[in-house]
């Protein structure tokens, strides 16, 4: 598969995902002790959608990668929801965490290493 086809399989895919999803891919958005950030995301339609896309794209990414990189998107991963966590329900501050770190999961999937 050439890198064109591949980035253009990856991000069908997350516009897929993202469509289908109703709630915020990564927690329950039901549960009933949310933390702030949490809720905060739970009732914003587009903070909502920025962490399907994160979830999504943070969970591709993780199948594309060789062990040892994955550990280090995972560590990457709980890093950053220590931060997002920060932010409480300030929702401006959210956008600007999922925006960083989506920006970073796009880089990550650009270093991949392909085939010619």
């Amino acid at each position: 598969m050439t890198t064109r086809a591949m980035t253009a399989a990856f991000g069908l895919a997350i516009l897929i995902s993202a469509s289908n999803m109703a709630r915020a891919a990564s927690f329950d958005c039901d549960a009933k002790e949310l933390k702030p950030d949490e809720k905060a995301i739970c009732d914003n339609r587009a903070l909502n959608d920025a962490d399907v896309r994160m979830a999504t794209t943070f969970e591709l990414l993780s199948g594309l990668l060789a062990m040892g990189s994955r550990g280090t998107l995972q560590d990457e991963q709980t890093a950053w929801l220590k931060k997002r966590q920060e932010c409480g329900a300030d929702a401006a501050c959210l956008k600007a965490a999922y925006d960083e770190r989506l920006k970073q999961l796009g880089e990550t999937y650009k270093n991949i290493n392909r085939p010619l």
